[in-house]
């Protein structure tokens, strides 16, 4: 970028000091996966004042559902991925709480089920390995189920999210809304690490080959900022990322992204290590709050209403 002026100069710095702040997490649903922490000392958006969780409180039949010696702990060790919002995002700093769409549901969980968090940040591509370690109990970052990650990783599902793309604000490279990934053929696409996104992009990059097209390029990121400020300089062409995450960026004025649309949707939840006995009291609650209303409260203050879900399920199949 060509830049004729101490003011222009100013200017672009300014608002390259704000990708941080607008940055979204990779979703691992291919969708739903926060992929990096926040950069440091960053703020985002203002987290919403309402407080739905505050009112739940501990059902005996649900929390009987935990292993005996997990009651007796009280505790459960939650290794979570903080990105951006509406679902996981520190709104006054790395030295604050987080907030979130993902926060509010695992601590409306915890509460139901009787028990206290210890909440471990960590990064998007390190939670699913270390839950068969035993490092985490169980791990958010709005982790997409998929067949793959099925044979290794057991989910309780709270959400539908998925995969989307967005450009550069003014960039006309691509029509409103991708369908179909050929459409992507000899652009450049950033996309955060370990997702289902980079994933996706990688199984299917021979798809331009057989259009008798350019192939793709896939540029892939351990921090959301880095992929948001690429967009910006013109090293990558198109983000793909969550659809909530995406959608919400746009919404942004400075970060200067054009939102294009649902790709696929995936279901998204809570990850445990294979076998693990929690599954059950996980799903029990989640179902507890959206019976009484809690989850609907949680998603509107969010704004992720249309990703509601009626029940939630354990290790559904990948969606088609």
């Amino acid at each position: 970028m060509n830049i004729r002026t101490l003011g222009t100069r100013l200017r672009g710095a300014a608002a390259l000091a704000l990708l941080p702040l607008l940055a979204l997490t990779a979703c691992g649903s291919g969708s739903g996966d926060t992929g990096g922490a926040a950069a440091v000392g960053a703020q985002a958006s203002p987290a919403p004042t309402d407080d739905p969780v505050a009112a739940v409180h501990e059902v005996d039949s649900v929390a009987a559902l935990l292993p005996a010696d997990v009651r007796k702990a009280g505790t459960l060790r939650v290794g979570s991925s903080i990105g951006f919002p509406p679902g996981a995002y520190y709104p006054n700093g790395t030295d604050k709480a987080p907030a979130g769409q993902d926060i509010d549901l695992a601590d409306a969980v915890a509460k139901v089920l009787g028990v206290k968090l210890e909440r471990q940040d960590a990064s998007f591509e390190t939670i699913l390995p270390a839950l068969g370690s035993g490092k985490y109990d169980f791990g958010t970052g709005n982790f997409g189920v998929t067949s793959e990650r099925l044979k290794t990783i057991d989910f309780v599902t709270y959400i539908n999210d998925g995969q989307g793309f967005a450009v550069k604000k003014g960039n006309t490279a691509l029509k409103a809304k991708v369908t179909d990934l050929p459409e992507l053929c000899g652009l450049t696409i950033g996309t955060g690490a370990g997702t289902t996104f980079e994933a996706t992009l990688t199984a299917q990059k021979g798809v331009c080959a057989e259009a008798g097209k350019k192939p793709y390029d896939v540029k892939v990121y351990s921090e959301n900022a880095a992929t948001l400020t690429a967009l910006q300089q013109g090293r990558i062409d198109v983000i793909m990322s969550t659809i909530n995450g995406l959608r919400y960026q746009a919404s942004q004025p400075a970060s200067g992204t054009t939102f294009l649309g649902e790709f696929h949707r995936l279901d998204v939840g809570f990850a445990f290590k294979k076998g693990s006995p929690l599954t059950k009291a996980f799903q029990a609650a989640v179902d507890e709050l959206i019976k009484d209303g809690t989850y609907a409260r949680i998603l509107a203050k969010w704004g992720t209403a249309a990703s509601a879900i009626d029940a939630s399920r354990i290790n559904p199949a990948e969606r088609r």
